[in-house]
């Protein structure tokens, strides 16, 4: 049965990058493409599969809604996905104990933990806070998938 440790090899073996899908309010499926990684969520403490979202994407208007979000990581013939409900930090949601400060450590611990290289983190900052970006934070439920053993 596939878990978080899946999850996080397959992450690891190209820089995070993972197929994000959500529900839009007519019942449709939304599918893109974004670099994520596991991290402690900052809230809880429970492992999370995590990515940093433009402020204007649909898909933060979806979770807003109430979706839930599945993030799915293929490599080869094998794939795992996650999915859940998931909770946003960013500008537009702010969470309780989370300043702009703390919003800014955890927009780059996602970053990193997504594979994520940046040479001047202060622009990295500035681009974040611009563009309203967000922490997208998947509490996953369900795990499948028919990741082979590591």
């Amino acid at each position: 049965m596939p878990d978080l440790n899946d999850i996080t090899r397959f992450l690891a073996e190209e820089t995070g990058l993972a197929t994000i899908s959500t529900t839009q309010a007519d019942g449709r499926v939304l599918s893109s493409i974004a670099n994520c990684g596991v991290i402690d969520h900052p809230l809880t403490g429970d492992p999370c599969v995590a990515l940093v979202s433009m402020g204007r994407a649909a898909r933060l208007r979806h979770i807003r809604r109430g979706s839930e979000v599945t993030i799915a990581v293929r490599r080869g013939w094998a794939w795992v996905a996650a999915t859940g409900p998931a909770d946003l930090i960013g500008p537009a949601d702010p969470a309780t104990g989370v300043d702009a400060e703390a919003l800014r450590l955890l927009l780059r611990q996602i970053f990193a933990a997504a594979g994520g290289t940046h040479d001047d983190l202060d622009e990295y900052d500035r681009a974040m806070a611009e563009g309203g970006r967000t922490a997208v934070l998947v509490s996953p439920e369900r795990i499948i998938g028919n990741a082979p053993s590591p």
